[in-house]
């Protein structure tokens, strides 16, 4: 694979509301991708409240915390999670300085962050639940959103609110939408479909169906064991989801690369963008 940044492709994985198994499908859709052979960084946006590290049992000598505060080298907060280029990026936890970051230090944090992504295909941002600041220009950056909702009526809601607010405040019109934890595909496509009424009723968005990912107990052993469900158990059901929903994120990448390559100087997956 060659080394151009103008093969990477950035995806913002969000949600309106906490609860929603935002973490654990950033992490198992970057499994999928890199076995499938490309190369994914999965950074931790979620700044202060960080778990991702939880998920994969691993400790990190350095955070984004140290990327920010100190003369560090990006590639050195680098943590390898499979070798052959599966590599997290860690946040910290309990800093509620991270968590609004001001334009200075989201600047600095993209410029550092734009040196080191140009060996990925994917960058995957697991970002905080909510609509603070930091979580909206992060998700704005990025140049594909997923946004990850649930069959319950609070995460339709949190989740319609998510979209209203990025595409008033960011202009932001593009948003693909995960359903998580649906006891089976068609209470998953229900569930898009409401969603999707009110985005185009209220908001005029054709918003996105992306996939559904069934609730599976074997989810729960492999979050105890600290091990990423599809390294666990590939054949389960939330597996088997999870599998096809990062075929349709290869989809999107693909769908991407002529534009890019025709864009002479493209060299910054993460726009900085100002207020």
């Amino acid at each position: 694979m060659a080394n151009n940044t103008n093969k990477v492709v950035s995806f913002s994985i969000v949600s309106g509301k906490g609860g929603v198994g935002k973490t654990n499908l950033a992490l198992n859709l970057g499994y999928a991708l890199h076995r499938g052979g490309h190369k994914v960084m999965l950074m931790d946006c979620d700044l202060g409240l960080a778990n991702l590290d939880v998920l994969l049992g691993l400790t990190p000598d350095k955070t984004l915390q140290d990327l920010l505060t100190q003369d560090v080298d990006p590639a050195d907060v680098l943590v390898p999670i499979e070798k052959g280029g599966f590599d997290f990026l860690p946040s910290a936890s309990g800093v509620p300085e991270l968590i609004d970051l001001d334009e200075d230090l989201q600047g600095l944090l993209f410029d550092k962050l734009n040196a080191i992504i140009g060996g990925y295909d994917f960058l995957l941002l697991d970002l905080g639940a909510g609509i603070s600041r930091t979580v909206l220009r992060f998700s704005a950056m990025t140049q594909e959103r997923l946004v990850i909702i649930t069959p319950e009526p609070t995460s339709l809601t949190d989740g319609y609110a998510m979209i209203k607010v990025m595409n008033s405040q960011h202009g932001v019109k593009d948003f693909h939408v995960v359903v998580n934890m649906a006891t089976d595909h068609a209470e998953g496509k229900r569930s898009f479909t409401r969603l999707h009424a009110a985005c185009e009723r209220f908001l005029g968005l054709d918003i996105k169906f992306a996939g559904a990912v069934r609730q599976d107990p074997t989810l729960v052993k492999a979050v105890i064991k600290q091990v990423p469900l599809l390294k666990m158990a590939p054949s389960c059901d939330a597996g088997r989801d999870i599998l096809q929903l990062a075929v349709r994120l290869k989809r999107m990448r693909d769908a991407r690369l002529p534009e890019l390559a025709k864009r002479e100087g493209l060299t910054q997956p993460l726009e900085n963008i100002q207020e």
